[in-house]
C-alpha cells in the first residue's frame, strides 16, 4: 500500500541512564537504572507523524534481535507501516543516552543495521503516491542522496533533517523542499538564517529548542514560538517529533508556517515525558 508520507532513516534502541552530571574525561559517574526504549531518528520521526494521524511507512533496517523486535512493536503499535523495514545480519542500532536533571541529553550512536539501508532499497519503492519523503541521517549518506533525488523526480516534497551536519551534493540541496537544522547546525552551514537558502533548498527551518523555530523562505523569516510546558522531563527525540509532525502536516497540504506551528507544539509536548517515541502526543492530545 502506498503511503502519503515515507520516512527514510535510522531505527535504534535507546539505552537511557539518568546522571547527576556528565562525566569528564577519564571520570566515572554513577547513574540510575538503564531504561531501554525504542528510538532512532527515522523511527522517531515516523512514530511522531503516525501519532498525529499521518499515513506513514518507514524505510530502514533492524537486526534479528530483541532490540529489533522492540522497534517493530513500537512502530506497528503507533500505526507505522513496517513492510519496508528489513532485517539485517548486523545488530540493531543502539543509542547510548545520558540525561541530566535539567532534562538535557548527550548521545553516542552505534549504527549497526542502519548501515545496511542502501540505494537499492530506495529503487524498490513505489513513489508515485507519496506526497512527502522525509529523510534523516544515521543511515548511509549515499542512500539519503539517492532517495531525495528519486522523490524529487517523482514530484514528492522532500524534507531533510540534517543532523548531524554532513556535506551534501549541490544538486541534492537544490532538490530539497525543506531543510531542517537546529541553530548550532545552522551556524555551521551559513552566516545567518536567510543564507541557508543560498545553499539550494526551497525553504529551511531552524529549530530553536524551547524558543520554537524559525521558518526561512524567500519571502522572509517567520519565528514560530513554542508553547510553554510545566516541566521539562527529557528532551530526547524532541527534534524528531518536530520533523515528524511537520512532515505529517505537509503531507496533508498545510503551508510551511502552519505546519511548523503545529510541529512546535508537538515537540514541546514531547519533552514533558521520558524517552523519545513513548513521549510523542496523539492528535487528540495536541488539540
Amino acid at each position: 500500500m502506498t503511503q502519503t508520507l515515507l520516512v527514510l532513516g535510522s531505527a535504534n534502541a535507546d539505552l537511557v541512564v539518568e546522571v547527576g552530571r556528565r562525566p569528564a574525561g577519564g571520570e566515572t559517574v554513577l547513574g540510575g537504572d538503564t531504561v531501554v526504549l525504542p528510538g532512532g531518528k527515522g523511527a522517531n520521526t515516523a512514530v511522531a507523524a503516525a501519532r498525529v494521524g499521518a499515513s506513514v511507512a518507514l524505510v530502514g533496517a533492524v537486526g534479528g534481535d530483541g532490540y529489533g523486535s522492540l522497534l517493530r512493536e513500537s512502530l506497528e503499535s503507533s500505526g507505522v507501516d513496517t513492510a519496508l523495514v528489513k532485517t539485517s545480519s548486523r545488530p540493531t542500532g543502539i543509542a547510548y543516552i545520558t540525561v541530566t536533571p535539567d532534562g538535557e541529553n548527550s548521545i553516542v550512536v552505534s549504527p549497526g543495521a542502519n548501515a545496511d539501508v542502501s540505494p537499492s532499497d530506495v529503487d524498490a519503492l513505489s513513489l508515485g503516491g507519496t506526497a512527502v519523503l522525509t529523510c534523516s541521517l544515521e543511515v548511509p549518506l549515499e542512500t539519503v542522496v539517492h532517495a531525495i533525488g528519486a522523490a524529487s523526480r517523482a514530484g514528492a516534497r522532500t524534507v531533510l533533517n540534517l543532523s548531524p551536519v554532513a556535506e551534501l551534493p549541490a544538486e541534492t540541496l537544490r532538490q530539497l523542499t525543506v531543510l531542517i537544522v537546529n541553530e548550532h547546525e545552522a551556524a555551521q552551514l551559513a552566516p545567518d538564517w536567510r543564507s541557508l537558502l543560498d545553499l539550494g533548498p526551497s525553504s529551511a527551518i531552524v529549530t530553536l529548542g524551547s524558543r520554537g523555530a524559525a521558518v526561512v523562505q524567500e519571502s522572509g523569516v517567520v519565528e514560530v514560538p513554542a508553547i510553554e510546558v510545566d516541566e521539562v522531563v527529557d528532551t530526547t527525540g524532541a527534534g524528531d517529533a518536530f520533523a515528524g509532525a511537520l512532515s505529517a502536516r505537509l503531507a496533508e497540504g498545510d503551508d510551511l508556517v502552519r505546519a511548523a506551528r503545529y510541529a512546535a507544539k508537538v515537540a514541546a509536548l514531547s519533552v514533558t515525558k521520558a524517552g523519545a517515541q513513548p513521549s510523542y502526543p496523539t492528535a487528540a492530545e495536541v488539540g
